[in-house]
């Protein structure tokens, strides 16, 4: 099944206003037709307004966390029809950084999956092991769990409007990257889980990207492998010319 693919550029803190403007005009009449690969830009929150005024039509916008709440008393917090009503099409669920440094746990990433596609919201949903858990040999376990957990009391229909994000934490702003094999392995091994909890046609059908140290001269050997269906990628969607290199390698796939 031919599944669009998607390149995920997570800003993290970086950047600003300036620097945020400049990127979005340099990339938006440059990127491919969104028919042939989404490209996705998701930036701190202060800059989505900026940013979705300005995206062309081959460019998206998201958001790198939400609350699970519609609202509330939750100070420093967004929620999903906040960012629905700014015209943020992604956001990023359950970063390795979220659950590390902010306690984002695999339940709050499953609220916050159903309310993501409550509000129209594309969740891209980030599973990963630590370096410990790959040399322990136990990574296919743990992210079962993982996406067990996220989609728990998940439809069928919602989990096709999801997309999942494999990221090994160990290769995350390290320049270590798992191995092409090593990642489509285990993305091999997420879509068999989606497909118990939701049969091959499901399964088959939502895209699964690898996220971990992707550059420019690593990214054609990954997107190469049969089950990687793209990429969430940090400090290389930065640049303008570098993310544009990796929106333009998803297109060969």
């Amino acid at each position: 099944m031919k599944r669009i693919p998607i390149i995920a550029g997570n800003w993290k803190m970086y950047k600003t206003k300036d620097d945020a403007l400049s990127f979005i005009y340099a990339v938006n009449v440059a990127v491919p037709e969104k028919e042939l690969v989404e490209s996705v830009i998701c930036a701190p929150a202060i800059f989505l307004r900026d940013l979705v005024k300005r995206e062309g039509e081959d460019l998206r916008i998201g958001a790198q966390t939400m609350h699970e709440l519609d609202e509330g008393a939750y100070t420093g917090e967004i929620s999903a029809p906040m960012l629905k009503a700014y015209g943020v099409d992604y956001v990023v669920l359950g970063h390795s950084e979220r659950r590390a440094y902010y306690n984002e746990t695999d339940e709050s990433v499953n609220k916050k999956l159903i309310q993501a596609v409550k509000n129209e919201l594309t969740p891209i949903v980030c599973v990963g092991e630590s370096l410990e858990i790959r040399e322990a040999g136990t990574t296919d376990q743990v992210v079962k769990d993982q996406v067990v957990k996220a989609y728990l009391n998940v439809s069928s229909d919602q989990a096709l409007k999801t997309v999942v994000a494999y990221e090994p934490i160990w290769a995350i702003g390290t320049g270590k990257t798992a191995t092409p094999d090593q990642a489509n392995d285990t993305i091999k091994a997420i879509r068999n889980v989606l497909k118990g909890l939701y049969g091959a046609m499901v399964s088959d059908s939502i895209r699964i990207l690898y996220g971990g140290s992707v550059k420019p001269n690593n990214v054609d050997e990954l997107l190469a492998k049969s089950d990687i269906d793209g990429a969430l990628v940090g400090g290389a969607s930065l640049d303008p010319e570098s993310f544009l290199t990796l929106v333009k390698a998803a297109v060969k796939k």
